[in-house]
């Protein structure tokens, strides 16, 4: 039988772990303490929880009985609090050192770190990356706190202000609320969107280097979260951004708070316009220089999920066009070996992104043979039973240009043997340069990935809580198999579009919010809304600006190109 009996107002609580341990403290003790008595083994550093299905810091009191999970620096929203707090102590270092100049963070650097630039471009000496690397280490082995201060708006926009950072002021100037939650360390405040770890003992792992203009600050990669990588150079990426950022530029919407006074002030379908008309130059540039090369006949495209390489690749067909050359496409996905064939990833599941899951001497002999003049029978995959059928027969003459998109096309063990002039590489993704602020980044894998929640909503029937399950997935097979090969490439295509967040905004916010809370595809959604709040909307009607054949339409719908294919002869 049950015994129910009076008790007295229990002060304590409880965290449970996924382990089967418990532990009970006094209400009000901090997350951290109760992982600290749990001492569970991890992979990397915890640096945040999950707080009965929300992500919290590891900063927050306890309140009431809660099941706790670890996030650690092995985790993207880990990574994402790891490095926000390591950006914060390098600025909080650099204002004491070089009050009244102001770094920007630029960029991400594939090896693990942020191009960084001082305002007013000067380099910093040898001995002033010296002094700050030092100055950081003295911060972390203080152990400072990272504290979170609710602060008046007007004196969080006085401070941004006062500090220099006139596009912070601009952009919370607007602000419904009035308050603004700033982070404080060793006496610097400044607004960071996303959690912190609780003290500056948690950010040991960390470098600075000298780079072109500016610096990196290096940390560790999420795949091997207790050791910084190698230092690689990466001279295209970089041109890649400082192209972007001159985009920025002339278009004169340099941050999110410059877009948004844009959109209010009346000036989307310019923005748009010469946002578009800067895409097409560029794939001009590329079917030029191809044109200008008689000894090309194959045209390698690969890039990440989301990036447009459907929309870019028909583009680019319809330039080559226009200088006298003939596409004839070639799908890389039929040439897939027999289902029976395909290798199996560690789970024993098929692994279809697999350089082996392709057929590569056929492929090579059939490309091969193409070249030399010769009739081949191109290949038809039939997904439904998992083995290739014959298809229609294929020529191509002086004028033709093979086109080949897919995830291995940079990989060169695809074309091993072929002639290398005979061959030109393109890469193409969604490189973000449009930042929240000088402190705060808009990563270009979030821009792919409210694209792809977008397009999977409308065109596959997917739910937003259905793409972002799949996402670490992706991303894995995105690391293993297409950004290994990049620097490959002859030329990169920058995917992105200034104003297509403003866009994406209004079809992603109601799919985030139909995720089920307690999920952990809820944590992510609710993120990804966060950081939307601060992008205004196109104006009703804005959306017929966006060309028809623009990126974007490949994820928001009405492409013209969608049953377009180039003309052959």
């Amino acid at each position: 039988m049950t015994t129910i009996h009076p008790t007295t107002v229990r002060q304590t609580v409880q965290a449970r772990f996924a382990t089967g341990q418990t532990f009970e403290g006094p209400i009000g003790t901090p997350i951290e303490a109760f992982i600290e008595a749990a001492d569970l083994p991890v992979n990397g550093r915890i640096v945040a929880a999950i707080m009965n299905g929300k992500l919290r810091e590891l900063a927050t009191p306890m309140m009431t009985d809660a099941d706790l999970e670890v996030e650690t620096t092995a985790d993207s929203d880990g990574t994402r609090i790891y490095r926000r707090s390591l950006s914060f102590l390098m600025i909080a270092a650099a204002a004491q050192l070089f009050p009244g100049r102001i770094i920007t963070i630029q960029h991400s650097m594939p090896f693990g770190g942020y191009y960084c630039e001082l305002d007013d471009h000067k380099q910093l000496s040898d001995e002033n990356l010296n002094q700050l690397r030092q100055r950081m280490q003295e911060l972390v082995a203080a152990k400072l706190p990272i504290n979170q201060v609710k602060v008046p708006l007007e004196e969080a926009l006085q401070i941004f202000r006062d500090s220099g950072d006139l596009e912070k002021a601009e952009l919370f100037s607007k602000r419904r609320k009035d308050y603004l939650t700033l982070y404080e360390l060793n006496g610097v405040r400044d607004y960071f969107h996303g959690f912190m770890v609780p003290n500056t003992s948690y950010l040991d792992k960390f470098d600075l280097r000298h780079y072109n203009d500016g610096f990196i600050l290096q940390f560790p990669r999420r795949q091997q979260p207790n050791c910084l990588q190698p230092f690689e150079d990466e001279p295209i990426l970089a041109r890649v951004f400082q192209e972007y950022e001159e985009w920025l530029r002339i278009i004169g919407v340099p941050n999110i708070a410059t877009l948004n006074r844009a959109i209010r002030d009346g000036r989307t379908q310019e923005i748009i316009l010469v946002a578009e008309a800067l895409h097409q130059r560029q794939l001009t540039i590329i079917a030029s220089e191809i044109a200008r090369r008689p000894q090309v006949k194959i045209v390698m495209i690969s890039g990440p999920t989301s990036a447009g390489k459907t929309t870019f690749s028909k583009r680019l067909a319809i330039q080559l066009m226009a200088q006298g050359l003939y596409p004839v496409a070639i799908g890389m996905d039929n040439y897939f070996v027999d289902r029976d064939e395909t290798p199996r990833d560690e789970n024993g599941d098929y692994d279809f992104e697999a350089l082996e899951a392709v057929d590569v001497p056929l492929f090579r002999q059939h490309l091969s043979r193409l070249l030399a003049g010769e009739t081949i029978v191109q290949p038809i995959y039939n997904f439904h039973t998992g083995s290739r059928e014959l298809g229609e027969e294929l020529r191509i003459g002086p004028d033709h240009v093979i086109l080949v998109e897919g995830i291995h096309g940079l990989n060169p063990r695809l074309v091993e043997g072929l002639p290398p002039d005979s061959i030109y590489r393109i890469f193409i993704s969604a490189f973000t340069q449009l930042n929240l602020d000088k402190h705060n980044r808009v990563p270009t894998t979030d821009t792919r990935m409210l694209r792809r929640i977008v397009r999977d909503a409308a065109h596959r029937g997917y739910t937003a809580a259905d793409t972002i399950r799949r996402w670490p997935s992706v991303r894995r097979g995105e690391k293993r198999y297409i950004f290994p090969n990049q620097n490959n490439a002859d030329v990169f295509f920058n995917s992105a579009l200034v104003y297509e967040l403003s866009v994406l905004k209004k079809l992603a916010q109601p799919l985030l919010l139909q995720v089920e809370p307690g999920t952990p595809e809820r944590v992510e959604a609710n993120r990804l809304l966060a950081f939307l709040q601060w992008f205004d909307p196109l104006p009703n009607g804005s959306i017929d600006y966006i060309a028809s054949d623009s990126i974007l339409r490949e994820f928001i719908g009405g492409s013209i190109l969608t049953n377009f294919e180039p003309w052959q002869r």
